[in-house]
C-alpha cells in the first residue's frame, strides 16, 4: 500500500454483481491505516475502500459520516472519539 502510515478511514465489504460496493463495516486509524486494515485480514470481507487524511480529526469525521450514511451491519456502536479528544460527531449529538 502506497503511503502506508497516517490517519485514515475505511469501509469493508464486497462488490456485488450489480457493481455496487456493499459496506458491512466502517473503521478508522488515527496513525497507521495500513496496520489497522491488516488486523481485518482474517475476517470475511473480500474488498475494502480507504482514504488517508491529513489529521486524525478529519479521519474521525469521515468515519462518522460513513457510519451515518451507510449504517453498516457489522458496526455495533457509534465510532469512538480518539482518546482524550472532546470532538463532536459532525452528524449527531451522541457526544453532547
Amino acid at each position: 500500500m502506497k503511503g502506508t502510515t497516517g490517519p485514515g478511514a475505511y469501509a469493508l465489504g464486497k462488490l456485488g454483481e450489480d457493481n455496487i460496493f456493499y459496506i458491512f463495516y466502517i473503521g478508522r486509524s488515527d496513525n497507521d491505516l495500513a496496520g489497522r486494515l491488516q488486523q481485518h485480514v482474517t475476517e470475511h470481507y473480500p474488498q475494502f475502500m480507504h482514504a488517508f487524511y491529513t489529521s486524525t480529526k478529519l479521519a474521525f469525521e469521515k468515519e462518522c459520516h460513513l457510519y451515518h450514511d451507510f449504517s453498516p451491519t457489522d458496526n455495533k456502536i457509534h465510532p469512538a472519539r480518539p482518546y482524550r479528544e472532546k470532538w463532536s460527531c459532525p452528524v449527531c449529538s451522541i457526544f453532547d
